[in-house]
């Protein structure tokens, strides 16, 4: 998926033109808006677009704006009166630290973005191929007919892999991928309650919940140094991105900090393999819960292959399986929250937003909203055929943001979700066991709260 980044129509700046947006109702004191967010999330914000464009929301002590509407998201992410920055990435901050690409800003972050940049070109892509191919068809070798899979764990295991084994060089074992899996799932719900309660001093007070959020946060940043001294110790220079981080440059041309070369590996480890992690839990639930899409997958990869085991090549000739996975992106977005600051006195859809505001936006609302799409919750992956998605407002969906904060590795990413979603259909069908819960479990990313499946083999 790719959106063109062009800026949207200039938005009023006379002072005299401008008015405060309206206040979301519902607020409790103390908390604010805060419990409604922490208690049911996504239909709060997917409510928000009733009550106008852009609405104003109190956490806690302090208000934020909230936008609602395709087009203001596409206008907050293009304009330069905005930063990364705001509740979410203050929470995160204590994963990705404050130096590397997730969370800089200005020359810091283009200059992480140019290092970076190439091990993502589409001409980088074809050479992680053969290990994408390598670990899609060890797992479905790993799965046994008629076992229970434990999709949390599997769909880490494999992210990890791939990440650590294409970008990081490094044949990283399942024991990390599972220390990564457990950390992840604790340190993701503690910031999400951070960012939503922001109750300060209370949560380093020596609570159960705190002593546990403090411990995977510490294994996190253990897993990340393992890694950078491992290759340090080998004094190996393969072609890579971490070779490119540890040979990297600041602006004044001196070798960049430790503690730069250590946030950047938590950026590309950590978030990376909990989206995709999130999303491949999402393509199995789809596949279980939509077997004639999953038929019409396998069905597909068949048309291509000819029998043989897909291939990385096979990748761009799969159109429908392809559209399987972006139109589980729509309905289940890894990322359904996101947050940025104003560095100035602005303005956002004809209403004044002082300079300081935390602003935020959900893309799982904008992509589920009724405004933008037919059958809205309906999954439908044909709608991304070329007669149709013409009619998707633009902005409406951005799996991957738009602007200079597009993720990188978009193509990267598509590239694995589609090759593991064709191993698997032309494989087996999935059927949910009993124990399996597939309600979304929210925290700073979206997955199924326990999903258990059973592997049926195709005939």
């Amino acid at each position: 998926m790719t959106v063109e980044s062009v800026r949207p129509e200039a938005q009023p700046r006379v002072a005299s033109e401008l008015c405060e947006p309206p206040l979301a109702g519902g607020g409790v004191p103390l908390l604010g808006h805060g419990w409604k967010l922490a208690r049911d999330p996504l239909a709060f914000m997917a409510a928000l677009r009733d009550h106008g464009d852009v609405v104003r929301l109190r956490l806690g002590p302090k208000t934020v704006y909230a936008v609602t509407t395709p087009d203001l998201t596409g206008a907050l992410a293009l304009s330069t009166d905005f930063k990364i920055d705001g509740p979410l990435w203050e929470s995160l901050e204590g994963l990705l630290g404050k130096e590397g690409v997730a969370t800089a800003n200005g020359p810091r972050h283009r200059r992480q973005r140019r290092t970076i940049q190439p091990a993502f070109r589409l001409d980088a892509i074809p050479a992680y191929g053969p290990i994408m191919e390598e670990e899609a068809h060890a797992l479905t070798e790993r799965w046994k007919p008629g076992e229970t899979i434990d999709c949390t764990s599997e769909s880490f295991r494999i992210a990890v892999r791939i990440a650590a084994r294409c970008l990081l060089r490094g044949d990283y074992m399942d024991e990390r991928a599972e220390r990564l899996c457990n950390a992840l799932a604790t340190v993701f719900r503690g910031m999400y309650r951070r960012m939503v309660i922001p109750l300060g001093p209370l949560y380093r007070l020596p609570l159960p919940a705190n002593r546990e959020f403090n411990r995977a946060l510490a294994d996190l940043h253990l897993l990340v140094d393992e890694i950078v001294a491992e290759r340090r110790a080998s004094g190996q220079r393969p072609d890579d991105l971490l070779t490119a981080l540890l040979e990297a440059k600041d602006e004044n041309g001196d070798p960049i900090g430790e503690q730069e070369i250590h946030d950047q590996v938590v950026a590309i480890v950590t978030p990376g393999s909990e989206t995709v992690a999130s999303t491949i839990m999402w393509l199995l639930h789809v596949l279980a819960e939509h077997p004639e899409h999953a038929d019409r997958v396998c069905a597909e990869v068949e048309s291509v292959t000819g029998g043989r085991p897909v291939a990385f090549q096979d990748v761009r000739s799969l159109r429908h399986t392809n559209n399987v996975v972006v139109e589980a992106m729509r309905l289940r977005p890894a990322v359904w929250i996101l947050t940025r600051r104003a560095v100035t006195d602005t303005s956002l859809g004809g209403y004044r937003i002082p300079a300081g505001a935390d602003i935020i936006y959900s893309p799982y609302a904008i992509q589920r909203d009724a405004k933008s799409y037919t059958d809205n919750l309906a999954f439908d992956p044909d709608r991304w055929l070329p007669d149709r998605v013409k009619d998707v407002p633009k902005y409406a969906m951005s799996p991957f943001s738009v602007g200079n904060r597009k993720c990188p590795s978009d193509h990267f990413s598509m590239a694995q979700l589609s090759l593991i979603t064709a191993a698997l259909s032309a494989r087996y069908r999935f059927e949910q066991v009993s124990g399996s819960n597939d309600a979304t479990r929210v925290g700073i990313t979206l997955r199924p709260h326990k999903l258990l499946l059973r592997p049926v083999p195709r005939d």
